[in-house]
């Protein structure tokens, strides 16, 4: 089982280096960690008194993987959750907030085990992870990882500025869907052709 290190910087590799794409809701970004964070945990790296480009530029690995660890895996509890379901919903965290942890308690009230779908990792969610991992151990970490799957192609459907990150420019697979793809066994991957009918709809 990989330990939190290993899976964060899992995580700052499948993030990349500095973007700033005018479609992206996250706006600036590197390594994953967005100027909203930084802003928000008063990241002022130059010191300039303003929390700006300059200073998500400056940003260290060490200092993305410091903030993923105690902002995104940490303060959610997602160490509270089955260890195999951790690097998903940690990773989809970074992703997605709380958002990751609303859709494995709904994908947990698909398995006959409901939860409030609040958002938060609380003693109840932990205990039905438990509960559900248990009876489905062979299918859980799967179905999380198609649920994360369905809910990209979901953002994507309803705002056409998203379909970027859904579907590349060459009609493939685009890095919302493999990312999500990562974490599934090859059997549940869609084939190239299987992606194609979903997004044929997309202008």
């Amino acid at each position: 089982m990989q330990g939190i290190d290993e899976i964060t910087e899992e995580i700052i590799r499948r993030e990349g280096g500095y973007v700033n794409d005018p479609d992206d809701p996250g706006g600036a970004t590197k390594y994953g960690v967005t100027i909203g964070t930084m802003r928000r945990l008063g990241l002022d790296i130059n010191n300039d008194g303003r929390i700006n480009t300059r200073d998500v530029r400056a940003l260290s690995r060490a200092q993305a993987a410091d903030i993923f660890k105690k902002q995104y895996f940490e303060a959610p509890n997602i160490g509270m959750l089955p260890a195999p379901l951790q690097p998903s919903v940690y990773d989809m965290y970074v992703n997605a907030g709380s958002h990751a942890v609303k859709i494995l308690q709904r994908l947990l009230g698909d398995f006959g085990f409901p939860t409030a779908v609040d958002g938060a990792i609380g003693p109840d969610t932990a205990r039905v992870a438990e509960l559900a991992y248990a009876a489905a151990s062979g299918y859980l970490v799967d179905a999380y990882g198609i649920a994360r799957r369905n809910y990209y192609y979901g953002l994507a459907d309803a705002r056409p500025k998203l379909r970027k990150f859904a579907r590349r420019r060459d009609g493939g697979k685009g890095g919302w869907i493999t990312r999500a793809e990562e974490f599934m066994a090859e059997k549940f991957r869609l084939s190239r052709a299987e992606h194609d009918a979903r997004v044929r709809g997309w202008a």
